[in-house]
């Protein structure tokens, strides 16, 4: 009995984190509601998260230069939250995490992993896609956590660019560029594959 109550406990939980999860997707797909928005300190962000829940077991390399955006601060925590969580999530023992700022305007989280065909790096920011398929274990994730990085970059007039890292590294690096405080509205290209 103690099993079937743990396993109910456990989907119900899944369920919540899946709600909550379409919910902030919406949310971002909208774009961002009039005066909800100001400054928002994306280095003090990471650095935060980093402080608040480690990885254990990974190398964590930061170089956190000052980068303050305009943007909504909570979907913007939720964003540098997705892509560690994604980055620890598609680690490998021992593996590496650099997460890193720059004053000109860009956030870089990058991880080793599994090796990622680039022809699959589009589709990993899709809604439910997922690079391994689903096997149905705790913390699995229902593939919602890119798009949802995805979403909030493009609602903050931001680019997004996902590569995949060369062998035998593997892994993925993820940028988004955000326009600079005199040019919010104008968009400016970043080098690579870029999905939006």
């Amino acid at each position: 009995m103690a099993r079937i109550r743990e396993r109910l406990i456990g989907v119900a939980e899944a369920g919540e984190h899946l709600v909550e999860s379409l919910l902030l997707l919406a949310v971002s797909q909208e774009g961002l509601e009039p005066g909800s928005t100001g400054p928002v300190d994306l280095a003090a962000l990471a650095a935060a998260e980093l402080a608040a829940d480690p990885p254990h077991g990974l190398t964590v390399v930061r170089t956190l230069a000052p980068l303050t955006v305009t943007g909504d601060r909570t979907l913007l925590g939720q964003l540098v939250r997705n892509l560690l969580a994604n980055a620890v999530r598609h680690n490998r023992a021992g593996g590496r995490i650099v997460v890193a700022t720059s004053a000109g305007g860009e956030l870089a989280v990058s991880n080793t992993g599994p090796v990622i065909d680039p022809a699959d790096v589009p589709r990993l920011l899709e809604p439910f896609r997922r690079r391994a398929e689903r096997r149905h274990t705790a913390g699995e994730g229902a593939g919602l956590g890119l798009s949802i990085v995805a979403a909030i970059a493009r609602a903050h007039g931001a680019s997004l660019v996902a590569e995949a890292n060369a062998e035998p590294e593997g892994g993925l690096t993820v940028r988004v560029r955000f326009p600079a405080a005199e040019q919010q509205g104008t968009s400016r290209g970043t080098p690579g594959r870029k999905i939006c």
